[in-house]
């Protein structure tokens, strides 16, 4: 009816039928950043925030994200992923942390949507730590970087003039 995969004929929203499909290597990376001030980057660095380690809680939130993707986006497959690795960058340009995320898996469907999870809630879990001295954070330009396997084949996302990433 329309192209879009999680429609059935009559236009109702259903999960994709990958019974039929190859299990293939399959992988995606996404990114995104929190931009806050530059003395709450600073906090985050030496490891003065009060929460405590704010990187390395984001990190295992985000692959904690990734894992239970299915059970957040509705028509998502569960899958058993082999690899998330979630990295959290200091970047004194935005001032804040560039958030990504590389989730791979031997499977009939992509990736795509674990990888911008675990970035989402990554993000999400750096804004939670540090919210006391820094409420104004903003979380941005999360995006799909680069998928590859699967019929549809490789992606790379052009580069953002914004974000420099």
């Amino acid at each position: 009816m329309t192209g879009l995969t999680h429609l059935d004929a009559s236009g109702a929203a259903n999960m994709v039928d990958v019974t039929d499909k190859a299990a293939t290597t399959r992988t995606a990376r996404a990114g995104g950043s929190v931009v806050m001030l530059p003395e709450t980057l600073r906090l985050i660095r030496e490891g003065d925030a009060k929460k405590g380690d704010v990187i390395g809680t984001a990190r295992l939130a985000g692959i904690m994200a990734a894992k239970r993707t299915h059970e957040l986006i509705p028509l998502c497959h569960p899958l058993l992923l082999s690899k998330v690795r979630v990295e959290c960058e200091p970047d004194d340009g935005l001032p804040g942390l560039r958030i990504t995320a590389e989730v791979k898996v031997q499977g009939p469907t992509g990736v795509e949507m674990e990888a911008l999870t675990a970035v989402s809630v990554a993000c999400l879990t750096v804004y939670d730590m540090v919210k006391a001295v820094d409420r104004g954070m903003r979380i941005e330009g999360i995006r799909l970087l680069a998928k590859d396997g699967g019929r549809s084949g490789s992606f790379v996302a052009e580069a953002d003039p914004e974000t420099r990433a």
